[in-house]
């Protein structure tokens, strides 16, 4: 398993992960609901133990890696993260070991044997999100995404480098009003009211 195996960050530019934690459903065609959490019971120590794979690491690094990867669609929590940390310790799975005032965990022999003796867990958890990322950024939702990667791109950093008083900025925001007018009558089958 590679590490692009786990990096969805390229799906989510341009997107706050507001947005992706709103998305309420996957797309039609898979007939599939989004889960309600990113993983079932027990999974997160299979991810947990392959972080620790790739490098020994603090409790919050593996949370900023786990939030990083999926760009803020999902970040762990601290209850989560270190109850879970101190449960794989106690199996031996992995070892904690105090570094400039921080526990810095490394995978056991033992934990490395457990990921391998387990690898088809983390290839259905690796299939997982690769699916629920397709079904967010793939086909129609990934040139849907592009669009407005896009218009984010032409807008904002324009807007921080000239500020906030450019004269071409009550003209953007007339397109952009009109935009969302256009988008509201495609979704009731209306034709738009401009290109």
């Amino acid at each position: 398993m590679t590490r692009d195996d786990w990096d969805f960050s390229k799906f989510f530019a341009g997107f706050e992960p507001s947005m992706w934690r709103e998305w309420g459903a996957r797309s039609r065609h898979s007939g599939r609901k989004r889960r309600e959490q990113m993983f079932e019971s027990g999974e997160v120590k299979f991810v947990i133990l392959r972080l620790l794979r790739e490098k020994p690491r603090h409790g919050y690094e593996i949370i900023k890696s786990l939030e990083d990867s999926l760009h803020g669609w999902y970040t762990p929590s601290p209850g989560t993260i270190y109850p879970t940390l101190q449960l794989l310790e106690d199996q031996g799975l992995v070892r904690g070991v105090e570094t400039d005032g921080r526990r810095i965990y490394h995978l056991t022999p033992e934990g490395e044997r457990y990921l391998d003796e387990h690898k088809g867990v983390l290839d259905d958890i690796a299939e997982r999100l690769r699916d629920a990322v397709h079904d967010v950024a793939g086909g129609a939702m990934g040139e849907l995404h592009t669009a407005f990667a896009s218009v984010a791109r032409a807008t904002y950093p324009r807007v921080f480098k000239t500020g906030a008083d450019h004269p071409a900025l009550p003209r953007i925001t007339q397109l952009l009003k009109q935009a969302a007018v256009d988008i509201e009558q495609a979704w009731k089958g209306d034709a738009p009211t401009s290109v």
